[in-house]
């Protein structure tokens, strides 16, 4: 039986945030994934929507690192979930997942997920978090992770250790959006118009830069 017409535009809406987010990490996906309407969306599922036909995978284009994202239909995902798609990931030998959740997990599925952190990345988002794509927003800066020979060329010009850099916390909405893990550094793009505060403006590189004809100063964070 399909979903009530209210749950299927938000899913519609979440999956298409999905997209986004996942190219902005450097998946390959498709301009039709990402531009699919409303109406196509059901069309593509035969007018009946269901959480788990949602579930799909992306790679990045050397198809070294590949991730797929779950969609459970459970209000709650307890640990057999968990350890079903942790079987399915290991049989297919991916490494990362991002699970789209109703409300949450059991504190017993959170334990799990801790507990196989050192071998897959599983990320977990609400729905809700993903109803829009907070990377457009108008208040947030342009952030930009950077690679490690980026991140070393960065420290070595400044000639700092990582323990002077700045810190972003890991549960930050934007560092969770890339997918950003600790000892990342992601370079911050801060419009002018947008306010900009003394301690910003010194920060290692006062550099003014033309993003979208916007002058931006640049700072750099690393996740904490």
């Amino acid at each position: 039986m399909s979903l009530p017409e209210e749950e299927i535009t938000k899913l519609h809406r979440v999956r298409k945030t999905c997209f986004e987010m996942l190219r902005d990490r450097g998946y390959e996906v498709e301009d039709s994934e990402m531009n699919m309407t409303r109406k196509e969306f059901i069309d593509k599922h035969d007018g009946t929507i269901r959480r788990e036909d949602l579930t799909f995978l992306k790679s990045k284009p050397d198809n070294t690192d590949q991730i797929y994202v779950f969609f459970p239909d459970d209000l709650k995902i307890g640990v057999k979930i968990i350890k079903t798609y942790v079987i399915r990931m290991e049989q297919e030998n991916v490494r990362r997942a991002i699970i789209v959740v109703r409300h949450g997990l059991t504190p017993s599925a959170k334990a799990c997920q801790a507990e196989i952190a050192g071998r897959f990345q599983v990320e977990v988002f609400q729905e809700a978090e993903l109803l829009v794509n907070i990377r457009y927003h108008y208040l947030v800066p342009e952030h930009l992770p950077l690679t490690k020979d980026e991140k070393k060329a960065l420290l070595d010009k400044y000639t700092l250790k990582e323990a002077q850099l700045p810190r972003i916390l890991a549960t930050d909405p934007i560092a969770r959006y890339y997918g950003l893990r600790r000892g990342q550094v992601v370079k911050i793009l801060r419009p002018i118009e947008t306010g900009t505060s003394e301690k910003d403006k010194d920060e290692f590189d006062s550099n003014q830069r033309d993003r979208k004809q916007e002058i931006c100063y640049v700072t750099y964070r690393m996740v904490g």
